[in-house]
């Protein structure tokens, strides 16, 4: 299921700053609206969807750095205390073959429209247990995922 989402103004990123010896070191979120549908991103000239974030600017924390980010990709306005933690994973980089992500990964519970901006070409809402046909990046399907019973208090399957 795709939900449309309007475009924002265009915002310069590089993805290859946040690069180094091979691993990309990221803040990311996992955010959920009250139904429990997780908010992931495409990257404009990419396939593969993944939780908006992006890389930590020196001299701020990953908390200050997905603030950042959830407002630049996503015109999403929040404070460092609405997000929970969820964890530190360390997976393939879905976009760059060879390389690997280092993400501290926040949760954030919302119902506050956003609209798509900076290098993000499309955001859609999925059920975290049926992504359908869609391309989901490694350390979506592998850590974060897998990581929502536990974080939510649910049972699992």
């Amino acid at each position: 299921m795709s939900v449309p989402l309007g475009r924002a103004a265009e915002h310069p990123a590089d993805a290859r700053a946040a690069a180094s010896g091979g691993v990309f070191t990221l803040a990311a979120a996992l955010v959920l609206d009250l139904e429990g549908r997780a908010l992931l991103v495409r990257k404009r000239g990419t396939h593969a969807f993944m939780q908006p974030g992006g890389k930590i600017e020196p001299g701020e924390t990953a908390r200050q750095a997905i603030v950042r980010e959830l407002a630049e990709e996503l015109t999403l306005r929040v404070d460092e205390s609405d997000l929970g933690h969820l964890g530190h994973f360390t997976a393939d980089a879905a976009n760059e073959p060879g390389w690997t992500v280092d993400c501290e990964v926040f949760t954030l519970v919302t119902d506050a429209p956003v609209a798509v901006a900076a290098e993000i070409e499309e955001a859609r809402w999925f059920d975290p247990r049926d992504t359908g046909d869609a391309v989901i990046a490694p350390l979506t399907r592998e850590h974060v995922f897998p990581a929502i019973p536990a974080q939510r208090g649910g049972g699992g399957d």
